[in-house]
Order: C-alpha cells, then sequence, then structure tokens
C-alpha cells in the first residue's frame, strides 16, 4: 500500500514553529527566513484542509488538532534524530549555537574562554554576534543572548552568571614610573574615561572621598575596549570591570592599585527564548558560562 504523506518540508516547519511557538525562532533553527516558514505551513494546512494555527499579534497558537497532530509528529521527529545518529555518522554531525553578546565583554571575556569549550565539545560550533541591543529589541533569535541584568524580556528565561565590579586598573610600568600610593594621587595621572559610561570616575571619586579631584589630564575613548587598551598600554589609569579585566590582572598586564572602594555593577546574564530553555546544548552552553563565571572571584583580587 502507497504510504499518504504530507510535504516533509513542511511538516518539518510545523513541527519547528508548533514546538518553539514561533514562526521567528523556527526560521532560526532552520536556518530559512520567516518567510520560508510561514510559506511552509500555508502548504501544509492546504494540504490537511485545516487551519493549524490561530495567528495572534507576536505569537501564533496551536489550533486543537494541530497540538494533538503535533504530539504524535514530535516523537517521530526525535527518533528520526536519535537514529541518525545511532546508525550515521555522528563524529560529522555538528551543532551549531547562536550567541549574542556586547563586544567589549566579547572580545575580553567570552573570546578567551571559547577554546577551552570548544576543546571539551568539538561537535559543537559556536557563531557568536555582538550587539548591545536589549534582547527583546534583536531583529534575529538567538539562542542564547548575554547582556546586564538581573533585567525581564518577555518570552525569555534569564539567569545571571557572572558578578562585577569595578575599581581603578592601570600597567605596572605607569606605575613605576610615576607610583600612587593614595588615591589623591590620581592628581599626577591621566584618567581614561568612555563616553558612554560618564559617571564612573565621578562615582568613584565621591566614594573615595574625594569628589573635587582634578587629574593632570583626561582621555575620552568611544568604546570600552579602547579604554582598557588604553591603560594595558601605559597611557592612564581606567575604570575596570572585574569581569573583563580577570585575565589582565591574573596575567600582570594590568595592576588594580587601590584595595576599594570598588563599585557595585550589575551582573552578566544569559537570556534565553522561553522555546529553547530545554535545548540540551543550550542547557550545556549556559551551564559553562555559569561555572566559567564562578571561577572569577578568586582571580580578581589586587
Amino acid at each position: 500500500m502507497k504510504r499518504v504523506l504530507p510535504p516533509l518540508n513542511a511538516l518539518r516547519a510545523f513541527e519547528a514553529a508548533g514546538r518553539l511557538g514561533s514562526f521567528k525562532e523556527a526560521a532560526a533553527e532552520l536556518h530559512v527566513t520567516h518567510g520560508a516558514v510561514s510559506q511552509q505551513v500555508r502548504l501544509l494546512e492546504e494540504w490537511l484542509g485545516a487551519p493549524l494555527f490561530e495567528r495572534h499579534n507576536r505569537r501564533v497558537v496551536l489550533t486543537a488538532a494541530a497540538k494533538a497532530y503535533l504530539g504524535e509528529i514530535g516523537p517521530l521527529f526525535e527518533q528520526l534524530s536519535q537514529a541518525t545518529a545511532r546508525y550515521g555518522f555522528p563524529e560529522t554531525v555538528s551543532r551549531t549555537l547562536s550567541v549574542n553578546a556586547p563586544a567589549t565583554f566579547t572580545l575580553r571575556w567570552l573570546v578567551p574562554r571559547l577554546a577551552k569549550f570548544r576543546a571539551g565539545h568539538p561537535d559543537v560550533d559556536v557563531k557568536v554576534e555582538t550587539s548591545n541591543e536589549s534582547a527583546e529589541s534583536l531583529k534575529d533569535v538567538y539562542d542564547i543572548v548575554i547582556r546586564g541584568g538581573p533585567d525581564t524580556f518577555y518570552g525569555y528565561s534569564m539567569r545571571p552568571f557572572l558578578s562585577e565590579e569595578r575599581l581603578p586598573v592601570c600597567s605596572p610600568a605607569l606605575l613605576q614610573r610615576q607610583p600612587l600610593r593614595t588615591p589623591d594621587d590620581l592628581r599626577q595621572h591621566t584618567l581614561l574615561h568612555t563616553s558612554s559610561l560618564p559617571r564612573l570616575w565621578p562615582d568613584w571619586l565621591a566614594s573615595a572621598k574625594i569628589p573635587a579631584l582634578r587629574p593632570a589630564a583626561a582621555l575620552t575613548f568611544d568604546h570600552f575596549y579602547l579604554t582598557l587598551q588604553a591603560a594595558i598600554d601605559g597611557i592612564g589609569i581606567a575604570m575596570g570591570p572585574t569581569a573583563l579585566v580577570s585575565d589582565d590582572l591574573a596575567a600582570g598586564r594590568l595592576v588594580a592599585p587601590f584595595a576599594g572602594p570598588r563599585l557595585p555593577s550589575r551582573s552578566y546574564c544569559t537570556y534565553v527564548p522561553d522555546g529553547k530553555s530545554a535545548d540540551d546544548l543550550v542547557a550545556l552552553f549556559r551551564a559553562w558560562l555559569e561555572r566559567e563565571g564562578m571561577r572569577l572571584p578568586a582571580e580578581t583580587n589586587p
């Protein structure tokens, strides 16, 4: 007897959209456009002769019949995946994890640690893109979004993984040229600023009880990673976030001349779309970030 099967590409699009509750997230998982998923779902609806989703403003909801249908075909896709892994060539099969994170965090904390993750999980390809937009404002759907927090974004679960404080840092060579014994000695130095974070130095000087201090000079950069690089190069003294300078402090490229005060700062958090929170690969990378974040306190003691 000839099997009667619906169009398989359309079925795959329906399964992903139904499981994730979003055409947009299904498109990201399948590496196609939102329009392609919508078109395939319409094709399946025409083939079945019945609607599968109720379309709302920013989400889709399965009809009762479609929910029952998904409950039966969903396990079949999982069985197919497992059978392919068992009898195919799993050593040649890799999965891609998409991550979006701020540029300075990516450059100074995430990238130096990715080789360690890859060594433990060579079958996982990590695709990293950078931006500072809120998770809700991103045009594309990512498996994991890293931002400051804790914040609440609709449709995302949040978990903090890396705490942070801010304190002055500079190169050892700078201290050899011009020692810093007390915070008041900053009068003889160049203070490095970032235009997007204008309150860092004023707030720290106020905490150090020298709010009226006037340094010898000041330099302002438009990106934070340029400010930190200027500190490493011995140009002046920057307000360093402990998470992003921990490797430099441990390697001796930077030193923290004062034990305090330390300015409190927001934590780094992972924001995961609700439809991806049960994904094993997402959970794996999230847990790895949390383990790496726990290593930080011992590295950042000046």
